[in-house]
């Protein structure tokens, strides 16, 4: 087996804070100056950089594997809740904890995930969580209930959570500054293929029944690959971890755990609850939980200098800045990935396959952004990378909103593909500049502990995106839904004139549709029928033109739903561009230029 990578730890000074970096350069900012203006000076070079890995490719393929497997396995459940509901005879709450099982445990040991890894080493931590992924996604294959599938799910986000910290961590400390800019440029372009992937490969599961295992195929695609990857990882990544021997913070696991869940929990199920009191109470209790926890972190970096999370992180403007850019980012784009979904599947009616196709030029272009982002336009433009990406993707949403505007329920996957091109390459130019930027400046012996926290704030933006979006768009549709109505109705009149329907059955059918539409729209579980919608009054109309009017009723129902989606996907795409309006604000913020912390280099 490879050597374990160890990096010298900063000289103490008097108090036990670190006042001098291993070369001996004055400490008091992560690149060793010692005021606010060290983000902007120039990085250090060492005279002789040494030589690193041969195999640290090979070893970026395997874990940026891992990270696909990860992102892919978020998006290509909801391409199979139907087949699940469908089989194991899940009830709609059943079916909402099955998503949220996952995401909920990943959220709340992310922190952990990566300081552990800085503890007893992060390749052993991968190995671990990419084992028990795969161990979880086979309990998840072969589940014979709805509970046994939200266990395993749990199971699931759990070894992620250890696993997924890592990925970014291991980047950090086995590439050299000069080729991590690459790195993160393929890794962005990884997240986009991953985000879009899921639904075409869930769709082609799914509909080809394989060996007539119908949903289960979904999670057991994962067990050859994550043996393969657990395999590959033993051989090509080497084992790195933290200088000095560092003592699990029990006390810091104990209380960030508490309050991400506490904070989580509420934003993942709220909606799905009706927002009780509880709720509110929660994520208001979760303040002071969390400043209890940055004061014992305090106390515990002057006891040991072992705390769960390195406070001093925050005292770089490119990690503290870059977490608040990624909070707003992930949450307008977690908002745009949800109401696209319903939008297509629900709003247009097309199939998952049907709609994972439709995206796959915002994934082409994600790619294509990606790869020149960091490696041609980071070295001329510096920060103004970011803020052109974040433009570029406002303005492939506002395109995006006068195409669903312009063509109407009727609008093709051709249609969409100008919008998503341009928004995509927003998103590959802003993303990969920004997860290394918010790294520049991370010391090796903390990059777990980094990693684990930008995973936290990433997934924190995509709860709070989901459930402001989820309050938000069905609000949208429930206000809507009578100028929806409206629009449909004088289609349907006519139709229903045509059947030679009396009058006033036809007067009586266009109070019941209105009505049946504003039900729908308000109703939180789709496969619920309300009682407006009940189509046993059609049974009073002649059985001759029974079937007529009945086609002509679901036909306007379709339409108008369509239309009720389209406008309130049509304000939500609005509402992301001004959200990365703010985002390319934000990034003023961020140091001109992305200055990497040399430190200690590994070999």
């Amino acid at each position: 087996m490879a050597d374990t990578i160890e990096t010298p730890a900063p000289v103490p000074g008097a108090d036990g804070t670190p006042d001098r970096t291993p070369d001996g350069t004055p400490a008091g900012t992560p690149d060793g100056t010692s005021d606010g203006a060290a983000n902007e000076a120039p990085a250090r070079i060492p005279d002789e950089e040494p030589e690193f890995d041969r195999r640290r490719w090979i070893a970026l393929a395997v874990v940026l594997t891992a990270g696909f497997m990860d992102l892919l396995d978020v998006t290509i459940v909801n391409v199979a809740i139907p087949a699940i509901q469908d089989e194991l005879g899940a009830s709609y709450a059943s079916v909402q904890w099955i998503v949220a099982a996952y995401a909920l445990s990943f959220a709340v040991v992310l922190i952990t995930g990566g300081r552990l890894g800085d503890i007893f080493g992060r390749r052993r931590l991968f190995v671990i969580g990419m084992a028990g992924f795969t161990v979880a996604s086979l309990l998840c294959g072969v589940s014979t209930g709805p509970g046994m599938l939200i266990g395993a799910r749990a199971f699931q986000g759990l070894m992620a959570a250890i696993m997924v910290p890592q990925i970014l961590a291991i980047v950090h400390v086995t590439f050299p500054p000069s080729e991590r800019g690459k790195v993160f440029g393929m890794y962005g372009a990884i997240a986009g293929m991953a985000a879009i992937s899921g639904p075409i490969l869930g769709g082609l599961l799914i509909q080809g029944d394989v060996f007539g295992w119908g949903w289960r195929p979904i999670f057991l695609v994962n067990i050859p690959v994550g043996v393969l990857g657990v395999i590959a990882t033993l051989v090509f990544v080497r084992e790195s971890k933290a200088p000095h021997a560092l003592k699990l913070d029990l006390v810091g696991v104990g209380l960030v755990t508490t309050g991400l869940l506490m904070l989580v929990f509420p934003l993942v199920q709220g909606r799905e609850l009706g927002w009780p009191w509880w709720t509110y109470a929660c994520m208001a209790g979760s303040l002071p939980l969390f400043a209890v926890f940055v004061w014992y972190e305090r106390v515990k970096t002057r006891r040991d200098g072992s705390p769960l999370v390195e406070l001093g992180l925050f005292r770089a403007r490119s990690f503290s800045a870059g977490m608040l850019v990624l909070l707003l980012f992930q949450g307008c784009m977690a908002a745009f990935f949800l109401t696209w979904s319903l939008y297509q599947q629900l709003g247009l009616g097309w199939t998952p396959l049907h709609a994972g196709l439709a995206g796959v030029p915002f994934s082409i272009g994600v790619s294509v952004a990606a790869g020149m982002s960091i490696q041609f336009l980071v070295p001329k433009l510096g920060r103004n990378v970011l803020s052109l990406g974040a433009l570029v993707l406002a303005a492939g949403m506002l395109v995006y909103a006068w195409a669903v505007d312009h063509y109407g329920t009727g609008i093709s996957a051709w249609q969409m593909l100008v919008p998503l091109v341009v928004a995509g390459l927003g998103m590959g130019l802003l993303l990969p500049p920004l997860a290394d930027t918010v790294l520049s400046g991370v010391d090796q012996k903390d990059a777990g502990s980094a990693s684990g926290v930008l995973n936290a704030v990433n997934q924190l933006g995509n709860a709070i995106g989901i459930a402001v979006i989820g309050v938000v768009f069905f609000s949208i549709m429930t206000a809507q839904s009578g100028a929806s109505a409206d629009h449909a109705a004088p289609q349907l009149k006519r139709d229903l004139a045509a059947t030679a329907l009396p009058a006033p059955y036809q007067d009586q059918l266009l109070a019941g549709f209105k009505a049946c539409v504003h039900d729908r729209a308000d109703e939180q579980d789709p496969a619920v029928v309300p009682a407006s919608c009940d189509d046993s009054r059609l049974k009073e109309i002649p059985q001759p033109i029974q079937d007529q009017v009945r086609t002509a009723v679901q036909k306007a129902g379709k339409e108008a739903g369509a239309t009720d989606f389209a406008r309130a996907f049509q304000r939500t795409l609005y509402g992301v561009a001004g959200g990365m309006g703010v985002v390319a604000l934000l990034i003023f913020v961020l140091p001109r230029r992305i200055e990497h912390h040399e430190g200690a280099h590994v070999g």
